[in-house]
């Protein structure tokens, strides 16, 4: 039987020395948004022969006067470019310019258009409400919820502080996806849009089932086990250590195949579920348990 809660010192030092590692490149750097959040456009186009250079495209742009131009390769054959939102006759204008780089072959163009996408920057703003809102309102109701579930469960730790822990579990995993994308689009110029909320609140929704599952064997142990609270809920860790693995792994197997071989508009949500699952595999281990065992304790002491 591994001892998890008698090393938790070290467990809870890691995590918040990522933590803050997290909070620092958050605050440093700060973080790219897409044009979910910040309104603009995007355009996706494929060239079939000969895709031209990233300096090519913006040297042939560079008369259209766009704002905030980024342009990205993604794959063998396409491009995407980000820049201000702009009318139909400035889209027509870059698409004729871009053709203008793939000579057309037998009669027909080389380059296709692939998507187009264009958000006023109220509507950005109001996304950006929108996702903050939702996150929170999913942490409140998880917290209600385990609180809920654990109500027989009074001794030694209330029911609340179940939810509680569950919580800064999920924060740690939260702030440590969010820090990376910090990395990412500090240098590799990952951006931070719909899809990647869309991955927060999935990796909240998929790290708190793997911390319930070891609280409700927690809960179950107390009722059977005549140990202290600490060994009760080492004991119980190391019951469903080989589940958390085992789904975690194959889970993950899946999430990095798709960040390999998926496309560019889905690489993003697959990146933050990579490491936001992966981290919480560590948090439901490592941080969720010791820290419901830290506040026993600290509790028990301020009794004495």
């Amino acid at each position: 039987m591994y001892q998890f809660i008698p090393k938790r010192k070290l467990w809870l030092s890691i995590s918040a020395i990522l933590v803050a590692l997290s909070i620092a490149a958050i605050a440093v750097w700060g973080l790219q948004f897409g044009i979910d959040f910040t309104g603009g456009s995007v355009l996706e186009v494929r060239y079939f022969q000969n895709r031209p250079s990233v300096a090519a495209i913006k040297e042939s742009l560079a008369s259209v006067g766009l704002q905030h131009l980024i342009v990205q390769p993604v794959g063998d054959t396409d491009v995407k470019l980000q820049f201000q939102e702009v009318d139909e006759t400035q889209h027509q204008l870059i698409l004729s310019k871009l053709r203008e780089l793939a000579p057309a072959a037998e009669g027909q163009s080389t380059m296709e258009e692939l998507r187009y996408d264009s958000v006023g920057p109220t509507v950005g703003r109001d996304l950006q409400t929108r996702a903050m809102t939702a996150i929170i309102l999913s942490l409140i109701a998880i917290v209600i919820y385990i609180a809920w579930a654990f109500h027989k469960v009074s001794q030694p730790v209330s029911s609340w502080k179940y939810g509680v822990c569950a919580i800064l579990a999920l924060a740690h995993d939260v702030i440590i996806v969010i820090g990376f994308f910090a990395v990412m689009g500090h240098y590799f110029g990952y951006q931070l849009d719909i899809t990647s909320v869309a991955a927060i609140l999935t990796v909240l929704g998929y790290n708190v089932n793997d911390t319930i599952v070891v609280f409700d064997r927690t809960r179950e142990n107390l009722f059977r086990l005549r140990q202290s609270f600490a060994e009760t809920v080492n004991t119980s860790l190391n019951q469903t250590l080989t589940r958390s693995l085992y789904t975690t792994f194959t889970t993950l197997l899946t999430l990095i195949a798709i960040v390999i071989f998926g496309g560019s508009s889905i690489r993003n949500f697959a990146l933050a579920l990579t490491v936001g699952i992966f981290f919480g595999a560590y948090s439901s281990i490592f941080v969720a348990s010791p820290l419901l065992v830290v506040w026993n304790n600290w509790h028990n002491r301020k009794k004495a």
